[in-house]
């Protein structure tokens, strides 16, 4: 996402398509239930942002009068939009995702100029959260998404979509139709069971099936708008919602291509396998596509979807996050601007002018700008009251970690609360500002820091992968003692009951032990941040690595307990010493002294 200044608009405008070069930008990866090791469908985010606080968005369900109206905010600038007519009732949202174990994350594209409506009510953010207390299913969400944009008009940019419930994941791209008319256009299309997808910042949707309502859905009007403002003449059968709306250019593919490259070069173990379109399946070296991923041949177009080499994990999908193209071509941290301790980060603007030409600086999945982060688990085979869980961070995706919490849990915890502190208001029971302070902590020893932030983030991220399914099995004991009770009083109110569904107050029990292990493992982990910083400052001051007991303690010399015994100076990259020599090498070379 990107939290933009409205006093900013009119400079990204300009930028059109090349959304790339935007120091805002975020990753999608999908996973469908097919493709993942436990059976879920999967979603993870990036909200990256220079202007965004790390925070964990909270709203009760609730009941509402037929004449209520609910109040619209831009979620980027906070501006007030409008009014629209409330619901019957609203579903409680835990971040990104719903009770009823729905998910919906996106990446801005931006498309052609001037498509926003700055008339319109429903911004994209909106868009996602009203929909969450709306729509049960991912087919209902993009329903919801269409009404209300038809219905209030589309404030925003270009969206692509991230749309998963417990069977099916879809991805769903929409841009405005201007102050010509009011609404979107849009296509929404089903990834097939057993692939993972990805977008990042940039239109991703080709061609599609026009008469496959299972598996494509779309506006009646999306291949007509585009004929309207002639940016499409060919026949429906060709018609490519990306060629239409938002042309890729250099910046799309190197800023916003080149990371759902990588995503797909980890997960497929470097091979891409996918269906051609014609039944084919079809297996290419990663590397095939490099130059594409690159900027350099904008035709050879990657497919929207790959299987990968292995059944996906969480842990998997976290990792994919963190990267910064290591041991590609694009690896950020192995050229002279890494610095001397390998820094994976550039600081912005992305691009730079010298001696009249312009270069970019990579944009990385893993990005120092990120304002919260998840992975959210759709997982069909537990019941709503159980089965959501958002894997949610704050800050830096590389050196902060994961906590599991489930969806339907009354509170979020304390760290993560919304309006415990912002990007102006520090706050010292805010995981946010812990996990800058130590992020920030690393930038300066990147390379000998980093490592041991994230030896003790996977430590614990893979600790809560086996204690998530204890507590599982304890919730579940409480869902089947709970469940009788829940069948009777659901059927007495309605034939259509569905007890996996139900996530009332027959279920209290078990969301409150839900709520306690949610609200635990949070503020536990976050008070473990909190000393893991003292330990790193007392551990690397001043370019020193002080040496540790296995128990943790700082080991000493025989002769005092305050003088350090072990101590190291890793001092610079090779590369950095190069570079160094290649330009000052004269100056600070040792030379012996010549004597008469």
């Amino acid at each position: 996402m990107k939290l933009r200044n409205i006093l900013l608009s009119s400079f990204a405008v300009l930028m059109c398509s090349i959304t790339a070069n935007r120091a805002d930008a975020c990753t999608n990866v999908i996973v469908t239930k097919g493709a993942s090791a436990d059976g879920s469908c999967m979603v993870s985010y990036a909200a990256d942002s220079h202007w965004l606080y790390g925070e964990l968005y909270f709203k009760p369900q609730a009941d509402w009068k037929v004449t209520d109206k609910l109040r619209v905010y831009d979620w980027d600038s906070g501006q007030y939009l409008g009014l629209i007519d409330q619901v019957e009732h609203t579903y409680k949202t835990v971040g990104n995702m719903n009770e009823h174990q729905l998910i919906i994350a996106e990446t801005t594209f931006g498309g052609r100029h001037g498509l926003n409506d700055p008339n319109g009510i429903m911004d994209y953010g909106s868009l996602i959260y009203i929909t969450l207390q709306r729509a049960r299913t991912a087919r209902e969400a993009i329903k919801v998404m269409a009404e209300l944009t038809n219905k209030y008009g589309y404030f925003s940019e270009g969206e692509s979509f991230s749309i998963v419930d417990k069977n099916e994941a879809w991805i769903m791209e929409m841009v405005g139709k201007g102050t010509s008319e009011k609404g979107a256009v849009w296509v929404a299309v089903r990834i097939p069971d057993g692939y993972i997808s990805c977008h990042a910042n940039q239109s991703r949707i080709t061609t599609f099936p026009l008469n496959d309502p299972e598996n494509c859905i779309y506006a009646p009007d999306v291949i007509d708008f585009a004929r309207k403002q002639g940016w499409y003449s060919g026949p429906d059968s060709e018609f490519s919602f990306r060629d239409a709306y938002c042309p890729a250019d250099f910046g799309a593919l190197r800023g916003c291509e080149a990371r759902v490259w990588s995503a797909f070069n980890i997960l497929s173990n470097g091979w891409f396998t996918f269906d051609d379109g014609n039944g084919n399946m079809i297996t290419k070296d990663a590397y095939a596509y490099v130059d594409y991923a690159m900027g350099h041949n904008p035709e050879n177009r990657m497919p929207l979807w790959i299987k990968p080499a292995k059944k996906v994990t969480v842990k998997n999908v976290a990792d994919v996050m963190r990267d910064h193209y290591e041991g590609t071509p694009m690896d950020m941290t192995t050229d002279i601007g890494a610095g001397g301790n390998a820094l994976p980060y550039r600081w912005r603007p992305m691009d730079f002018e010298y001696n009249g030409k312009t270069y970019t600086n990579e944009r990385a999945i893993a990005t120092q700008q990120t304002g919260f982060w998840f992975v959210g688990q759709s997982r069909g085979d537990f019941p709503d009251v159980i089965g959501g869980l958002i894997w949610f961070g704050t800050d830096d995706a590389a050196t902060s970690y994961l906590t599991p919490i489930y969806t339907n849990t009354n509170r979020v915890p304390e760290c993560f609360r919304e309006g415990n502190g912002d990007l102006l208001t520090y706050s010292n029971t805010s995981s946010f500002w812990i996990n800058n302070r130590i992020t920030n902590a690393c930038y300066r020893m990147y390379n000998i820091m980093a490592p041991y932030v994230r030896e003790r983030i996977d430590a614990f991220e893979n600790e809560q992968m086996v204690k998530v399914r204890e507590n599982d099995n304890k919730a579940l004991d409480l869902f089947k003692q709970a469940m009788d009770g829940a069948e009777k009083k659901g059927k007495k109110a309605s034939v259509a009951y569905d007890v996996m569904s139900d996530t009332g107050s027959s279920f209290s029990a078990v969301k409150s032990l839900l709520t306690k292990y949610s609200v635990d493992t949070a503020q536990k982990m976050f008070k473990a941040w909190q000393e893991l910083e003292i330990t790193m400052t007392v551990k690397f001051i001043d370019g020193n690595v002080k040496a540790q007991n296995p128990d943790g303690s700082f080991k000493h010399t025989e002769f005092s307990a305050g003088c350090p015994d072990g101590l190291t100076q890793p001092g610079y990259t090779d590369t950095w010493k190069e570079a160094v020599v290649h330009f000052h090498g004269d100056v600070i070379e040792e030379k012996p002294v010549e004597t008469k």
